[in-house]
């Protein structure tokens, strides 16, 4: 019988090594391994796991994973795949910084560098397609990510705000469907 707390370790150890591009990019990954392969949860509590963490100080990826831990396991589950998580960053970002001086004027890395900032963007801008299909827009609420993207790029309105108000107007769109 496998540990639960060993392998939701090792599964975010492998998708925090093999994620470039921060959080957004590990979606897919995630989704894989904890809904499709593992089942630790559904699709649905997926997309409700992925709407909390954001709304949430603190890093995405981070607090992704500990929702999802602490859904297996309670506290020890989300430190086992908060750690999973953390610490290739941290492995990675510190031997960087050990060795990062020797080739911050190499043109080839500052080539490769350039080279992987688009891959990040299209890493990013998946996921968010694929969450807003999920997210099951229509008419009648597509309205509300334009405004909301429109508010925080155009007017400079804090992303904080715009949780805010979603959420408020969730809530009260809850209780007069009720």
């Amino acid at each position: 019988m496998s540990n639960i707390y060993w392998d939701s370790f090792k599964t975010f150890f492998k998708i925090g090594l093999f994620t470039l591009g921060g959080g957004y990019a590990m979606i897919p990954l995630i989704e894989e391994e904890v809904v499709n392969k593992k089942q630790w949860v559904s699709k649905d509590e997926m997309l409700d796991l992925i709407a909390i963490a954001q709304s949430c100080p603190g890093v995405f990826a981070i607090n992704i994973a500990i929702f999802i831990g602490y859904k297996l396991k309670k506290e020890r589950g989300a430190f086992a795949t908060a750690a999973g998580t953390a610490l290739p960053s941290f492995m990675i970002i510190l031997l960087i910084a050990m060795f990062f001086h020797q080739f911050e004027d190499n043109k080839v890395v500052a080539a490769m560098f350039r080279g992987i900032r688009p891959a990040v963007v299209a890493l990013i801008a998946v996921p968010t397609f694929n969450l807003a299909k999920r997210a099951e827009l229509n008419k009648w609420t597509i309205w509300i990510p334009i405004v909301s993207a429109l508010l925080i790029w155009l007017l400079g309105v804090s992303p904080i705000w715009i949780i805010i108000i979603a959420g408020l107007g969730g809530f009260v769109w809850g209780k007069v469907k009720r």
